[in-house]
């Protein structure tokens, strides 16, 4: 488990993280979300004991990072994939990881076939692809087999075989009963991934809730509808103040929440086929977003 409460980091005159709390369970894939410059990566390095925060606190299974006596075993972390020396070779790379932290030689052969790098494990680093030292890094965090997993933007140079990978893999982690803390701006790999969202702008929080629930609160809510006879459905659903136009072979219905479409069906004695929100983890972050983001585009 990760425990934040008030994290505060100032860079001389400028404040990356404000006031910052909020908990990453064991169990759950937890996504980090937020515009570019809003602190995320200032964060996990703070969880990291790579940034000290200027005031608040941040511990991992109780203890600050630095009061780990084998930090490897239980926290592991893919902040900068690209940090490795280009001459060395994966394997030797991730065996003086290892002995740094007295883990066994046989774990490094595990986690290359866990990323798919035994074929290239005596490589020179500096050949590898992003998407391979993407890899590698993740083979790094994984190499302690940690209870605590944390991970900065991992679908990084990844094709989509590997974004599949890494999310099934995340997934297999939280079934472990680990903590997974993961960073993206996929916003759909995201949806697919992550149980829970911590999402922050401009360094403070802005929502820690499950991921259905941080969709629903998008006010850009709308559905899809298939019912047995249109016509007073569609009737019933304008009068009750929804905007409803036809979507192929449903409605596509706005303004209105899905338990008022559902007693609207019942109360005209209307089957209901489909009722499908279509407000996506993109629309939601957009939206509650939108007074945080740092830098926008001419349209």
């Amino acid at each position: 488990m990760i425990e934040a409460r008030g994290l505060t980091k100032r860079f001389g005159k400028v404040t990356a993280v404000t006031n910052l709390t909020f908990d990453v369970l064991p169990g759950k894939v937890t996504g980090f979300l937020g515009p570019n410059g809003s602190g995320k990566s200032t964060t996990m390095s703070m969880i990291m004991g790579l940034n000290h925060p200027n005031a608040g606190t941040v511990t991992v299974a109780g203890r600050r990072y630095h009061d780990l006596r084998w930090p490897l075993r239980e926290v592991g972390g893919l902040l900068e994939a690209r940090a490795i020396h280009p001459g060395r070779s994966a394997y030797v790379h991730l065996w003086s990881l290892a002995q740094y932290n007295d883990i066994r030689r046989s774990r490094v052969d595990e986690v290359l076939e866990i990323v798919g790098l035994t074929s290239v494990a005596k490589k020179r680093v500096g050949k590898f692809s992003l998407g391979m030292g993407q890899r590698l890094g993740i083979a790094a965090a994984l190499l302690g087999d940690p209870g605590v997993i944390l991970l900065d933007e991992p679908a990084n140079g990844l094709d989509p075989e590997g974004i599949r990978w890494m999310r099934t893999l995340c997934k297999s982690l939280a079934s472990e009963g680990r903590t997974v803390f993961i960073s993206s701006h996929l916003m759909a790999e995201m949806a697919l991934t992550a149980d829970q969202l911590v999402v922050i702008g401009k360094g403070r929080l802005i929502a820690e809730m499950p991921v259905g629930e941080f969709v629903a609160r998008s006010s850009s809510q709308n559905y899809r509808v298939r019912v047995g006879n249109n016509a007073p459905f569609v009737s019933a659903a304008v009068q009750a103040g929804g905007e409803v136009v036809n979507d192929g072979d449903a409605l596509k219905v706005s303004g209105l929440d899905a338990t008022a479409l559902g007693d609207l069906a019942l109360s005209l004695g209307v089957a209901v086929y489909e009722l499908t929100p279509l407000a996506s983890l993109e629309d939601a972050f957009m939206e509650l977003t939108s007074n945080s983001v740092e830098y926008h585009g001419a349209a």
